[in-house]
């Protein structure tokens, strides 16, 4: 079964697993679009019993997600209707993370590229994560344009790695490659590139041919964490820093520098930490 009509992605399924692929050129950004476009696919497989399992990987095979795009202000008419629709207790980028991780399906990340900001915060939300020992790379790039993560990265962080992992990958704002990741407990586990699509695609199987019920009781008996208290503080700390004039004015030079170009990109933090030094 295919589900054509978006714009940022792909989506089809057979055999009990939905396979999503994002598609927004040039670097995969995580824009009000694609925000959309996701809360309504993963809206509509929520009460379709018969997938059991929701793989997500890129058309880019450099960019899993490159970040939050940092035009998204421009955006606002969408915006405003992504905030009308989440929950009181979130804004609208956390509302993403908070369907991923409370979605009743089992959900995977193959993660062959980068994801940086909202990308790792999106990795991060999966039920689990696989990835790329050659190419595959996750970072909280948000210090560098004066910000702190703003759509669950703070509590997810912490959740899986631990507070002083989560604060080392914050505020270094560095690309951990996969084996760090693995062994930090931010992914699943790393393997070879010419590895990972057979390795997600077996897992995805096994897990979509369980017996009738096992994947209901598996997420009932480890549900998602309540991180209300912790989300309703991030979003304080990032609305804060966000509202700045200097903040603006960082993110508009990182994007005359070259970010959301593929070559900017590669090394977004070099960068971003260039255009805080000509402050």
């Amino acid at each position: 079964m295919n589900t054509p009509g978006y714009k940022t992605l792909r989506a089809d399924v057979e055999g009990g697993v939905a396979r999503i692929v994002l598609d927004n050129p040039p670097v995969n950004v995580l824009d009000a679009t694609m925000m959309r476009e996701l809360r309504t696919v993963l809206d509509d497989f929520r009460d379709d019993a018969s997938i059991r399992v929701i793989v997500f990987s890129s058309a880019d095979p450099e960019f899993f997600l490159a970040h939050v795009d940092m035009r998204i202000a421009e955006d606002m008419d969408v915006l405003e209707e992504l905030a009308a629709s989440a929950p009181p207790d979130v804004n609208v980028f956390q509302a993403l993370g908070e369907l991923l991780r409370h979605q009743p399906q089992v959900t995977i990340v193959k993660l062959a590229g980068k994801a940086r900001g909202g990308g790792a915060e999106f990795v991060a939300a999966a039920d689990m994560a696989f990835a790329a020992v050659e190419t595959a790379g996750l970072g909280q790039i948000e210090a560098l344009m004066g910000i702190v993560p703003g759509g669950g990265g703070t509590q997810y962080l912490r959740e899986r790695v631990g507070r002083n992992r989560a604060l080392e990958a914050i505020l270094t704002a560095d690309l951990f490659d996969a084996e760090t990741a693995a062994s930090y407990g931010w992914i699943n586990r790393a393997l070879p590139a010419d590895r990972l699509d057979a390795y997600v695609d077996r897992v995805a199987r096994d897990i979509a041919a369980l017996p009738e019920g096992v994947v209901e009781a598996a997420k009932r008996a480890l549900p998602a964490e309540d991180l209300t208290d912790g989300l309703s503080r991030e979003n304080e700390a990032w609305a804060a820093r966000i509202a700045l004039p200097a903040v603006r004015q960082l993110i508009a030079r990182g994007l005359r520098d070259g970010a959301q170009t593929p070559s900017g990109e590669r090394d977004l933090e070099g960068l971003m930490r260039g255009a805080a030094l000509r402050r």
